[in-house]
């Protein structure tokens, strides 16, 4: 009876740790919490350009990884493209912007 227990235990803890090993981030890979605070930084940011009268929403793309915001797309001027800049470091949360804009003619 004690070995079977033992097997149990044993089981239900490899279990555990490869669950909990498998929620662990990387350089390349984020974990839950993660992904979702990025996710709602994503969304600040969009907003904030859909917000202002600058810029158009549609044509600026924002992804957000590990708090690094990138934004790409296309803008009408520098000044537009710094503006955009200007917005994504306002929200609570970016640590890093890069953007890919491109200027158009």
């Amino acid at each position: 009876m004690k070995t079977k227990n033992l097997i149990n235990v044993f089981i239900i803890g490899f279990c555990l740790f490869v669950f909990i090993a498998g929620c662990a981030g990387t350089s390349h890979k984020e974990i839950t919490g993660e992904y979702v605070d990025d996710s709602v930084i994503t969304a600040k940011v969009k907003a904030q350009i859909f917000d202002d009268p600058m810029l158009k929403v549609l044509q600026i793309n924002v992804e957000t990884f590990k708090g690094e915001v990138q934004l790409s797309g296309f803008v009408n001027s520098a000044a537009a493209s710094v503006r955009a800049v200007e917005v994504a470091r306002s929200v609570n949360g970016v640590q890093s912007i890069k953007n890919s804009l491109i200027i158009k003619n």
